[in-house]
């Protein structure tokens, strides 16, 4: 596993999610309409920018996310070809390479609409768990669609989306986000960076629900503000929780390496002596 190009780039990744478009992204509002602005008070303008109007602040969320998640689902389906090759050539490399990224467009365009089917399920669930369901819809589909990009689109794309065909491809591709994501059973690097950011992104997001009940009437209780809030912090440290899980994945990697090369020069030694 590439742990010094992942350690990197989730880095980056993170970065982006939490400083840029969880933050900054949504302070755009004030520099196209600067009524929103309020220059008595220039020490709350940031935080006036995220809670005025959370419906704004959601819709460049999810316009930043869209851009973050397309790149960062490109570099794990790179890692998953690494990790799963069995090319014993550079030729054959070149060769699963080329027949791995024909028709990337298309998959990525699948799991597009498989995350927006999940965001729509996700919109019905929140409801369920008591959401406004007659009115704040915007604001809650919004939401839906945050937590759909941060769980669901890069095992969509990385992996292929589950679908109901009765070919061998599917009913593979099924049993692996059933073993991930019911069984909650991830085997390797790459299938823990897809299912602990996810199952942090909704566990967060479940959390972030509760000051909302607190009678404080402040603006950051509106709904969904706080969901959200807490569904990105919980993307980001899972993300680097996995860093922690990988480098303890290369350091066992290391110590079997020796273990069997040591295993090796003993035999050599003791056919020697015979």
């Amino acid at each position: 596993f590439p742990y010094a190009r992942y350690t990197s780039v989730v880095g980056i990744h993170t970065s982006l999610v939490h400083s840029f478009t969880a933050l900054f992204l949504p302070q755009t509002s004030l520099l196209l309409w600067p009524s929103l602005a309020d220059f008595d008070r220039p020490e709350t303008q940031f935080k006036d920018a995220l809670t005025n109007n959370p419906v704004i602040t959601l819709a460049w969320i999810v316009a930043g996310l869209v851009v973050l998640q397309v790149w960062w689902a490109g570099w794990i389906r790179h890692w998953c070809f690494e990790y799963t090759s069995r090319a014993v050539s550079s030729d054959q490399m070149k060769v699963d390479r080329y027949q791995f990224n024909q028709g990337r467009f298309s998959k990525l365009g699948r799991a597009a609409v498989f995350t927006s089917c999940v965001a729509l399920m996700f919109h019905a669930t929140v409801v369920l768990f008591g959401a406004p369901s007659a009115s704040h819809l915007p604001h809650t589909f919004l939401l839906a669609i945050v937590l759909a990009l941060l769980s669901v689109f890069t095992p969509a794309y990385a992996l292929g989306y589950p679908s109901f065909s009765s070919d061998t491809s599917s009913s593979i591709t099924r049993l692996h986000w059933t073993r991930l994501f019911a069984e909650f059973s991830p085997r390797n690097p790459i299938e823990r960076a897809l299912v602990y950011p996810a199952v942090a992104t909704l566990f967060g997001a479940w959390l972030g629900a509760f000051p909302i009940a607190l009678d404080w009437d402040r603006p950051w209780q509106a709904w969904p503000l706080t969901p959200l809030f807490g569904g990105i912090p919980g993307y980001i440290c899972l993300c680097h929780t996995n860093v922690c899980n990988v480098e303890q994945d290369d350091r066992v990697c290391a110590r079997r390496h020796v273990k069997t090369n040591l295993e090796h020069e003993k035999r050599h030694r003791s056919i020697r002596t015979l």
